[in-house]
């Protein structure tokens, strides 16, 4: 009998065969139970109920959606409304007077798991997922769950947990729950057994407040070395350091106390760039799928097989997503050779997986039977969608194109992987451009998570909504963007790798720079990122455009002198720096900064010292002037997709937001004055690339942010 229901929680008592109650409190906060102000109010009023009901014995706090909790309601981190906070509600289900069971019938991530650290007992099933994932955030667990998950989990998984933010099955967790039960679909019924088994034991009331860490087992030693062992991958985050201090209060510190210290640590956290920047990337990456194309109306199309055209790296890297998502694959190549090479070296990635022990044998003969190989366009006659990763030129392209018009049936959807081409040219090969869209995936396309969706001038709703939709599906976040050369990510990108070469005709080492933009936070430098791509694919890329660079004779001309003398990069043993064979450590080249020396002197290019300030500045700002341009321009929607692209595809540190909102951060004003200083400083260079995007100097002088458009 439901006795009393609340907007967001539900109280019930269940009767027990001698007459007692059990209080049943359920969290009711679709979609994910966030622990918003209503749920914690609800749960405060709810508990006080059953502890003035003298008939209830126990209290069980479950959810009637299908996870348990998904922790803290995010959006009231902008509003700052707090009350009640989460460890008051949590003092009051640790110190009540009756025990407090939580059954988990599903995940509970943060100030959900942290609810039920506070409980007096915990059950749940073994494959069930719980974690504190506020690192991900720029944050650290502020409820009591640095304190209360050392003392049950022990010291060395609660860092892991906490530190790195990631899930961990409830089978591995002994110390947490009393109960696991095998099957879900019995935890109900077994949960509430246990209950009547704790209280026909006296209903004995464990705190996990008063459980004591043994401190010989958790010596300093121990969290030096838990330092050590991340700091590559902690590199840049503010939070991992404060989360590792937190956990470090809970061996040194009484409980109490070490909740202050949590506390503490906690509001630093909340204070920082890092998390400002981490938490404008969480919501960046789910604004991403919203979009004004399409609405709730229009259908998608059914996407049942699909074909792949090209089965270089590429082309299987793309045929890999859709077979892991369990959708078959036709892969087409024109010659049986290239076609058999290309299978090939999909089934050693999947053995190399299975080696990882990320894959059974079982499932990669499973993935493999889902893919086809032909040579014949006539089988893609089936197929619901093909994605053309053929070479990078229009006519090649065209071909393609027009041969799909032939063999493929109506409704299908035609895609291409193109990362600069003109995608309404070569929609227009086709007699269907409506089912024309681009699918811009990044290499290594089995990996890396970003597609660039490409909206052409006459693609219609459906084909848009079916493939952002269909992204999710094969485990990508997709971002919609229109078109002009290279899209947005690429587009960039040009300015990027343009002013590091001209920075060293002007006398910048490569290792000077890359280093530079490697503490700024990116995994590599533009020089390093070229020869490990290959440079010869920015070669071809300028040999195509050269009416737009002609006006700058100096234009990446270091770069293609390299590529002209065979140094295409790491393939080749040598590009802008020299490899051993085997290594990938790149080794300076004195032979380089010759070839910049006379090529400056040739160009009437002085060479000085160059600040690190100024590395930086040149090598982001005219980034960031270009995404204000692309703006401007409607090739993205909202500057939080230009950040989720570069985080996504270039490896932008998550902890700097994004190109975007790292001008955001440091302002825009000190953005638009650097453009206008060097536009002035470097004469006729300047002139040319270093004019202020109109929306940069209209919003810096507002005083605005991009975020505020």
């Amino acid at each position: 009998m439901i006795q009393n229901s609340m907007e967001a929680v539900a109280y019930e008592l269940q009767e027990q065969s001698n007459g007692s109650h059990l209080a049943l409190i359920y969290m009711q906060n679709p979609p994910v139970n966030a622990l918003s102000k209503a749920v914690r109010l609800g749960l405060i009023k709810a508990v006080k109920q059953a502890l003035a009901d003298d008939s209830v014995k126990a209290i069980v706090i479950l959810s009637k959606q299908s996870l348990f909790s998904g922790g803290a309601d995010i959006s009231e981190f902008a509003s700052g409304d707090y009350e009640p906070p989460l460890p008051t509600v949590l003092d009051l289900i640790e110190n009540a007077t009756k025990p407090v069971i939580a059954v988990l019938n599903g995940p509970a991530f943060g100030g959900g798991l942290e609810v039920a650290l506070s409980c007096h007992y915990r059950v749940t099933f073994a494959a069930n997922k719980v974690g504190l994932p506020e690192v991900n955030l720029g944050i650290l667990p502020g409820a009591g769950g640095t304190q209360r998950l050392p003392r049950l989990a022990g010291v060395q998984q609660a860092l892991d947990m906490i530190v790195s933010g990631r899930p961990v099955a409830a089978s591995k967790l002994p110390g947490v729950f009393d109960l696991v039960v095998a099957d879900p679909a019995q935890l109900l019924s077994e949960a509430l057994t246990f209950c009547q088994k704790v209280l026909s034991q006296g209903g004995l009331i464990r705190k996990t407040c008063d459980l004591t860490i043994d401190s010989s087992t958790a010596p300093a030693e121990l969290f030096n070395q838990y330092r050590q062992g991340i700091a590559k991958q902690a590199r840049g985050f503010f939070a991992p350091e404060r989360c590792i201090q937190a956990v470090e209060a809970a061996v040194t510190l009484p409980f109490v106390q070490g909740l202050q210290r949590e506390g503490e640590l906690f509001l630093e956290c909340m204070q920082s760039k890092q998390a400002r920047a981490q938490q404008h990337f969480f919501f960046a990456e789910r604004a991403a799928s919203h979009v004004k194309d399409y609405d709730k109306t229009t259908p998608v199309r059914d996407i049942k097989k699909v074909g792949i055209i090209g089965a270089g790296t590429m082309g299987g890297g793309i045929a890999m997503n859709f077979v892991n998502a369990g959708i078959p694959v036709t892969l087409l190549e024109l010659k049986q050779e290239a076609l058999d090479k290309g299978l090939a070296l999909i089934r050693r990635n999947y053995e190399s997986s299975a080696k990882k022990g990320k894959l059974t044998a079982a499932q990669v003969e499973e993935r493999m039977a889902l893919l086809q190989g032909t040579t014949d366009y006539a089988d893609l006659a089936d197929v619901d969608l093909v994605i053309e990763a053929v070479f990078e030129k229009m006519e090649v392209k065209h071909e393609v194109f027009k041969a799909l018009d032939k063999v493929c049936k109506p409704g299908v959807i035609l895609a291409s992987n193109t990362s600069t081409l003109d995608l309404n040219e070569i929609a227009s090969a086709t007699k269907r451009p409506q089912d024309v869209i681009g699918m811009h995936f990044f290499s290594p396309a089995n990996v890396m998570k970003l597609l660039e969706v490409v909206k052409g001038e006459h693609s219609s709703p459906e084909v848009i909504k079916t493939v952002m939709q269909l992204a999710k599906k094969i485990n990508k976040v997709a971002v919609l963007v229109g078109v002009c050369f290279g899209f947005v990510g690429n587009r960039m990108i040009e300015s990027y790798g343009r002013e590091a070469n001209r920075m060293m005709l002007e006398g910048v080492k490569p290792e000077q720079l890359d280093q530079v933009i490697y503490d700024f936070g990116l995994p590599m430098g533009p020089f390093t990122m070229g020869d490990m791509a290959g440079q010869d694919i920015g070669y071809f890329v300028r040999q195509s455009r050269q009416e737009f660079i002609k006006h700058d004779p100096s234009y990446c001309i270091l770069a293609d002198k390299l590529v002209e003398q065979g140094r295409v990069g790491l393939k080749a043993g040598k590009g802008v720096y020299l490899y051993a064979e085997g290594s990938r450590a790149p080794i300076p080249d004195p032979k380089v900064l010759e070839l910049a020396e006379q090529e400056a002197l040739r160009l009437g290019i002085s060479q000085r010292n160059i600040s690190e300030q100024e590395m930086l500045e040149r090598i982001m700002f005219p980034l960031i002037n270009e995404g204000a341009l692309i703006l401007e321009e409607g090739i993205a929607a909202k500057s939080s997709d230009i950040d989720v692209i570069y985080v996504y595809g270039y490896g932008f540190p998550v902890y700097r937001g994004g190109p975007m909102q790292y001008a955001d951060e440091i302002g825009l004003l000190t953005v638009y004055e650097a453009m206008c200083k060097y536009r002035d400083e470097l004469g006729e260079y300047g002139q040319h690339w270093f004019e202020p995007a109109p929306l940069l100097k209209k919003l810096a002088q507002q005083g605005k942010r991009f975020a505020d458009l």
